[in-house]
């Protein structure tokens, strides 16, 4: 079941990392909260028909699905926010931190000291990250700081669904929290930005391919793959988001990948398969 959760957030990886292009594109029009908005509520609408129908929500569920809507409306509107005044390969290297900042927030929260694999892996997925994201050149932009505190919430995102989302079935709660996080998305929206902004039709195209693919799948996967993925293991693997999202701007953008950018993604795939070394060892090792 492990290696079937493991391939599923690979699976979620590349899904996230072509929906980048969307977000680009909703950036260009300065469009973050009701894109958001509209996306999260559309898949979730998406996603209602197919909630099983025995049983009712239990009360803890409608908590932590809740919480971890607030989370995700946190990281996503900081994300999108901050790419306005940010370059994309900033944006791209600062969100991977998650990384980074997931087996911290175990560590503070719920006293998991991280294992001396996941410091390694860790560092070399955040450094691959670097080379990827940045060609080993950056530059610090305004919308930069908004970019790494939403790297914290992504981490925090990550430990709520691998402590909690687990004890629920997993479609009504990735609908329940789209629902939360969208709601608070639009309610933003329709304070600080105007609705005419979603008529161009590449932002509705965007919104569409986002709502379906990144949302509906991608996070709906992510929280069944993370009933099996511990929250450290889990945020190297979609750490490949990076790597897909740059294979997608080399073939449906046609932008140049430079040999250190390469290097970045060898370097991002190293420190997955030794999270996955990691793990084999753990699941093998005598127990005292």
């Amino acid at each position: 079941m492990r290696l079937k959760a493991d391939l599923t957030l690979f699976a979620v990886a590349a899904i996230w990392g072509t929906a980048f292009i969307s977000q680009s594109i909703a950036a260009q029009y300065q469009l973050a909260y009701l894109f958001n908005g509209v996306s999260f509520i559309l898949a979730s609408v998406i996603l209602f028909p197919f909630i099983p129908r025995k049983g009712k929500i239990r009360s803890a569920q409608w908590l932590w699905m809740t919480l971890a809507g607030i989370i995700l409306f946190i990281a996503t509107a900081l994300q999108q926010v901050g790419i306005f005044t940010t370059k994309v390969a900033n944006a791209g290297f600062l969100t991977s931190l998650y990384t980074v900042f997931t087996p911290f927030i175990l560590w503070v929260l719920f006293h998991e000291k991280p294992h001396w694999l996941d410091v390694v892996a860790v560092t070399g997925a955040s450094l691959g990250a670097y080379l990827l994201s940045t060609a080993g050149s950056f530059q610090i932009q305004p919308g930069d700081t908004l970019e790494l505190i939403g790297a914290v919430f992504w981490g925090l995102h990550f430990v709520v669904l691998g402590k909690f989302a687990s004890r629920f079935e997993p479609v009504s709660f990735a609908a329940g929290q789209f629902l939360a996080g969208g709601l608070l998305n639009l309610f933003m929206g329709l304070a600080f930005e105007h609705t005419s902004m979603l008529a161009p039709l590449p932002v509705l195209g965007a919104i569409l391919y986002r709502a379906v693919f990144s949302i509906g799948i991608g996070y709906t996967l992510q929280v069944w793959g993370q009933r099996h993925t511990p929250p450290t293991d889990a945020a190297l693997i979609l750490s490949l988001e990076a790597v897909f999202a740059a294979l997608a701007a080399w073939l449906i953008l046609k932008q140049i990948l430079l040999p250190i950018q390469v290097l970045g993604c060898l370097i991002i795939f190293a420190a997955v398969a030794l999270s996955q070394f990691k793990g084999q060892t753990l699941e093998t090792s005598p127990q005292g």
